[in-house]
């Protein structure tokens, strides 16, 4: 519970219903800003993959997947997904979809080993997308390009929410700011990536900080990535101001998928080059599926940030420990 951030005097500008009114529309709104921005169409996508085929993300590497038997596939072993970054670039492959166009869809997951607070819950949803680029394409200036045009997205979504609603009112940079994690940790050497990210978001409100998974100068990482999907050197979170909260609030995570070599380099880097010979990896390596951008925006989390809410609870219905309900609602956080 140290983790549990109860601001003080909070009082959510909407009640309940008027909450999940405004959830509706906000996801409306932005999955069509998105879709227009990018070029993408919406698409089903899986609950549950085969663990055989190498499709599940591995996130930081450490978290245990949820699984589970099916009865009428001779107890067949599958996974609920923890992402859809892999099967999104498997399914743009499958669909034969051309450069500059790409899909997106709603990605429900449970995550068992979250560390439950205001932004963290077991369930996540969010857009995944994902789009076919050139191999010209996998650039840090395309990177940035498509980062902005988010940008541009989720700035427009905060101008309509606060024409609906009077006394909800979030203003955010006209412009996100850039920075990679190596010059993060050379202009704050003292202080922990999390540290590190309130600092820099905090003076510029809005930042996209680039290259996560690899070593920085310090021996250390910002954070960890799984090898196999994004590439380390072109890759970042879209990171926000969060007043309410008074920390910075991530709201994206994307990057340049790996070719062939990130993906050997990686996965000889994180010490599992028998992935290698998983059944999406082994495409990668044999150039046999697309160059691809793409990532996950949280749902709840945009919601949570324009409605200028204290806890992702105020805006998804998850499980949450008792003492957690009890000291939110001391404080006028009511979860659903």
């Amino acid at each position: 519970m140290n983790s549990l951030i109860l601001p003080k005097d909070y009082c959510s500008a909407i009640d309940l219903m008027e909450s999940q009114r405004a959830i509706k529309k906000i996801k409306d709104y932005f999955q069509q800003e998105l879709a227009y921005g990018l070029n993408l169409r919406r698409v089903s996508a899986p609950l549950f993959v085969d663990p055989r085929t190498g499709l599940n993300d591995n996130l930081n590497g450490v978290e245990r997947r949820v699984d589970f038997t099916l009865k009428g596939i001779d107890e067949m072993h599958v996974e609920i997904v923890q992402s859809l970054a892999k099967w999104k670039r498997m399914a743009l492959g499958k669909y034969g979809i051309e450069p500059g166009h790409g899909i997106y869809t709603d990605m429900n997951a449970i995550r068992r080993d979250e560390d439950l607070d205001n932004l963290h819950s077991v369930y996540v949803d969010q857009w995944d997308w994902e789009k076919v680029i050139t191999k010209e394409q996998r650039s840090e200036e395309y990177l940035k390009e498509t980062v902005t045009t988010i940008y541009n997205a989720v700035k427009n979504l905060g101008d309509y929410v606060n024409r609906l609603y009077r006394d909800i009112q979030t203003e955010i940079p006209n412009e996100i700011f850039f920075i990679t994690t190596r010059e993060l940790e050379a202009m704050y050497p003292d202080l922990t990536p999390k540290e590190r990210e309130d600092a820099i978001t905090k003076e510029h409100g809005a930042v996209f900080i680039m290259k996560i998974g690899g070593r920085l100068a310090s021996g250390e990482k910002h954070d960890g990535r799984s090898p196999d999907y994004d590439d380390w050197e072109l890759n970042g979170d879209i990171i926000l101001w969060n007043e309410v909260l008074d920390r910075a609030f991530e709201i994206s995570s994307m990057g340049i998928r790996v070719d062939s070599e990130a993906m050997k380099r990686q996965l000889e880097a994180e010490g599992c080059p028998e992935r290698a010979e998983l059944d999406f990896q082994k495409a990668v390596i044999e150039d046999r599926l697309p160059y691809t951008i793409g990532g996950g925006i949280g749902q709840s989390r945009l919601c949570m940030f324009f409605l200028r809410k204290a806890h992702i609870g105020e805006v998804q219905v998850s499980v949450w420990p008792e003492e957690m309900i009890k000291e939110c609602e001391a404080h006028n956080i009511h979860l659903l």
